[in-house]
C-alpha cells in the first residue's frame, strides 16, 4: 500500500461514517453547508451543486474557520454540519479531517464526491 493510501485509510477511520449523495442533500436541506473544493476547470466541465459554497482547496481552512478574519459568511460556528465535496471523494476526506482539526467537529465528506452526486441524479447547475 502506498503512503497516500495509508494516510487516506487513517483519515477515513478517524472521520468515521461519510455521507452518501442523498444524505448530503438532506444535510443541506436541514441548513448544513455543502462545500465544493473542486478546481474551476472541473466545475466548468461538469457543473455545480445548487447552493454549495465554492471554495478551492488551498483556501478551505481560512474560509471555513469560524474564528478567522477571512472566513466565508456561511462559516458561522463550530457546530455547523459541513460536507466537503471533491471530484471523486479522495481529497475531500483529507480536507474534512483538516476542518475537524480546526474544531468543526461535524465536518465530513461525500463518498464518491461530485461524480456520485451526479450519478445519483441530484440537482446540478450546468
Amino acid at each position: 500500500m502506498s503512503a497516500i493510501d495509508e494516510l487516506l485509510a487513517r483519515a477515513r477511520q478517524e472521520l468515521g461514517p461519510r455521507v452518501t449523495p442523498q444524505e448530503a442533500a438532506a444535510v443541506q436541506k436541514a441548513g448544513g453547508l455543502l462545500v465544493d473544493i473542486r478546481y474551476a476547470q472541473l466545475r466548468e466541465r461538469d457543473g455545480t451543486i445548487p447552493g454549495a459554497l465554492i471554495v478551492e482547496r488551498n483556501e478551505l481552512e481560512w474560509r471555513l474557520d469560524p474564528t478567522g478574519a477571512h472566513r466565508a459568511p456561511e462559516a458561522t460556528h463550530h457546530d455547523l454540519p459541513v460536507v466537503i465535496i471533491c471530484n471523486e471523494g479522495y481529497a475531500s476526506t483529507l480536507a474534512a479531517l483538516s476542518l475537524r482539526q480546526l474544531g468543526l467537529h461535524r465536518a465530513t465528506d461525500l463518498t464518491g464526491g461530485f461524480q456520485a452526486w451526479r450519478t445519483a441524479g441530484l440537482p446540478l447547475l450546468t
